[in-house]
């Protein structure tokens, strides 16, 4: 993981970086060289970075960077320094954050699909049972069979039609009483705040007027 983990190469953190090469092992001064250059890129990976800390915390780096000129700070070298005032992974585009509903969201929810499933499947009962009820009716008429399948066909797609119809308005009038619960909220809570704000001013006006007019206080 660290490998791919890229941190963003700042200017206060090549200045930190700049004095180790000559008095860090050489693998290491070697990581660190493409970093420390004029032209450099712009994050450098984590591992490299966690091995100067590490290496600072021994007592070879501990000695090293005691005997500097000019002596080198080792708390600088830890993890929390290098990395503070940098970016982690800049390169990538991480996507949006969506916060977690609520549990009381979230069954209102359930409850919403349960009662939309629940219409759907009355609609299914309602086109096939009456589609079978007009051909059970025109059979006792001794019609044949196409002027029955064309009779059952029509009811069923006439009670299709009216359950479309329905469901659509049901449909509308669900989005419309959701967004009148909303409102209220919004508007409880701005008074909330509103009430709130009056409740600590109320006092300090209360005692200036009472004390610059006493007939103001009479009344």
């Amino acid at each position: 993981m660290n490998d791919t983990l890229h941190i963003s190469l700042e200017a206060h953190l090549v200045d930190v970086l700049r004095p180790l090469p000559p008095i860090v092992p050489v693998e290491l001064a070697e990581s660190l060289t493409p970093y420390l250059v004029s032209v450099r890129p712009t994050t450098i990976p984590y591992s490299v970075l966690h091995t100067v800390s590490k290496w600072s915390r021994t007592t070879h780096g501990l000695e090293k960077l005691c005997t500097h000129s000019p002596p080198l700070e080792p708390s600088q070298y830890s993890m929390i320094s290098l990395l503070a005032g940098t970016t982690t992974s800049p390169e990538r585009k991480f996507g949006t954050y969506t916060p977690a509903k609520e549990p009381r969201e979230m069954e209102a929810e359930r409850r919403r699909e349960k009662k939309a499933i629940t219409t759907l499947l009355n609609a299914m009962f309602s086109i096939g049972g009456s589609g079978f009820a007009t051909w059970w009716a025109a059979d006792k008429t001794g019609w044949k069979n196409e002027w029955k399948v064309l009779l059952s066909l029509f009811v069923a797609v006439v009670v299709a039609v009216s359950e479309t119809v329905l469901y659509i308005i049901w449909q509308s009038r669900r989005s419309s009483s959701k967004l009148r619960s909303i409102r209220p909220e919004l508007s409880s809570s701005k008074h909330k705040k509103d009430d709130g704000d009056t409740y600590s001013l109320e006092p300090i006006s209360t005692q200036v007027l009472s004390h610059n007019d006493p007939g103001l206080r009479r009344r």
